[in-house]
């Protein structure tokens, strides 16, 4: 989607390094400015200016420096920084990491062009997140509620499935109340085929691919196009969002790849490496994507983030996650532990929060007593997890009777609230029912988190008598 017109013509490349071309003698370039690389066969690649100064301009290279020469190389820059053409014919249609096509179809005509880096949004003209969003998960909707704007990754590790999560939460996402389905932006950050396969036949099948825009950076295509993707896409959301008015759930899988070009470019530019070799400004980075996320006052459409983190050895304190939980209103974290139970989806609640569920849920927004069964469930969960170790240790004959109530309150909240169909798309009067179900295997008196007139109205009896 690259358009190439005129520019300054230079020969006089003094230094290919890695995904690098060092360009000397050069005048009159900015840095992020578009580069064209014309090879001594007359193959064109694409590139920009990552740093300038002393007559010296160092290129990334989109495509890859293979096959380059410091003579005969022709490097034209363009005068500009990358822009995407953007309209309404985006959806339903696949692009590569750069924004060309890949379905076999000509490139979509543009209404506008937009700058990858985007605009950043004016903090006063930024409308607090509050609009629940209805995932058809009963994690999510009950325990971890996602709200229109909001960026809520989910940390993984290999193996696990965050894809299938993602991909059903891709399908299933509607605002309650207004029955608006979202576009998704899946955007694939070095992923392997089997994975953009399987995204592009879930959105297909289930009819979400005509409301939907995929960007396919995948595992053997340049490593440096994977610091450019993310950017593409979320202009490509922006557009939709706030000039169409859509409600947009951008998902970009996976940030870690993301992380590892960046450390890629870093290390051939000899930068100083921060911690585990990642630059410095792997946060100022990381940020800049994950805060063009959001609403706009005055506009009707939302950019809503779901990052995937696949962490390494599933170290949540690895930088990439360290960093990206700073940033982000929360985290979605998948149990090694449930997994290996065989629950879908192993979502370890304990380790997980969305920051912005107070805002989203609530009377007028859910239910009234909807935050209320929410604590209540982490308390009780926290607290059987509590005694299964204890029982570890001291066996089931050692535990009271209220003990083993929560004992069972544990395996009752795994096998009917957390797990559930990856077709199974629950609504929230479900999602609460189950709740509350669970919640009766134990004794009125238990449920300290919970207002007493909600109790009364949805606490059933006839489940405690026969979970007894």
């Amino acid at each position: 989607m690259v358009k190439v017109t005129g520019g300054i013509e230079y020969t006089k490349v003094g230094e290919i390094k890695g995904p690098l071309l060092a360009v000397e003698g050069v005048s009159r370039v900015a840095f992020d400015e578009m580069v064209e690389i014309e090879t001594l066969s007359g193959e064109k690649r694409f590139g920009k200016v990552l740093e300038v100064g002393k007559g010296k301009a160092i290129v990334q290279v989109f495509e890859g420096t293979q096959g380059l020469s410091v003579s005969g190389t022709k490097v034209r820059f363009l005068g500009k920084t990358m822009e995407l053409p953007v309209s309404s014919e985006l959806l339903g249609r696949v692009f590569d990491g750069l924004g060309k096509p890949l379905d076999g179809l000509p490139e979509p005509i543009g209404e506008d062009t937009r700058d990858i880096n985007g605009a950043p949004i004016n903090p006063e003209r930024r409308d607090y997140p509050t609009d629940f969003i209805q995932t058809g998960i009963s994690v999510i909707d009950g325990m971890l509620t996602l709200v229109r704007g909001q960026k809520l990754p989910i940390f993984s590790g290999a193996g696990m499935p965050h894809n299938m999560l993602a991909a059903q939460i891709a399908k299933q996402a509607t605002v309650l109340g207004t029955r608006e389905e979202f576009a998704v932006v899946f955007t694939a950050i070095g992923v392997q085929h089997g994975e953009a396969e399987f995204f592009r036949r879930t959105l297909e099948e289930s009819g979400a691919l005509k409301r939907s825009v995929l960007f396919l950076n995948l595992a053997d295509d340049p490593a440096i196009e994977r610091i450019i993707t993310p950017r593409v896409a979320l202009t490509a959301a922006e557009y939709l969002a706030f000039d169409l008015d859509m409600h947009v759930l951008v998902i970009l899988t996976d940030i870690t790849n993301y992380a590892e070009a960046l450390r890629e470019i870093s290390a051939a530019r000899e930068e100083v490496p921060g911690r585990k070799g990642y630059p410095g400004y792997l946060y100022t980075d990381l940020a800049t994507n994950y805060e063009r996320a959001g609403r706009i006052k005055g506009k009707k459409g939302s950019i809503t983030q779901v990052p995937i983190l696949s962490m390494p050895s599933d170290d949540i304190t690895h930088p990439i996650a360290d960093l990206t939980g700073y940033i982000t209103e929360g985290q979605i974290v998948l149990s090694r532990e449930l997994f290996r139970k065989g629950i879908y989806p192993p979502v370890g609640v304990l380790m997980s929060l969305s920051r912005l569920m107070k805002d989203g849920v609530g009377e007028g927004k859910t239910r009234a007593e909807h935050m209320e069964v929410s604590n209540q469930l982490y308390d009780a969960y926290s607290r059987a997890t509590e005694i299964r170790a204890l029982a570890e240790i001291v066996g089931k004959a050692g535990l009271t009777p209220i003990d083993l109530r929560y004992i069972k309150f544990g395996d009752l909240f795994e096998q009917r609230f957390l797990a559930q169909g990856y077709d199974e798309n629950r609504n929230l009067e479900k999602t609460l029912s189950l709740a509350w179900e669970v919640l009766s295997s134990l004794p009125e008196g238990e449920l300290t988190k919970i207002k007493e007139k909600y109790v009364k109205q949805y606490y059933r009896k006839e489940v405690f008598e026969e979970t007894r």
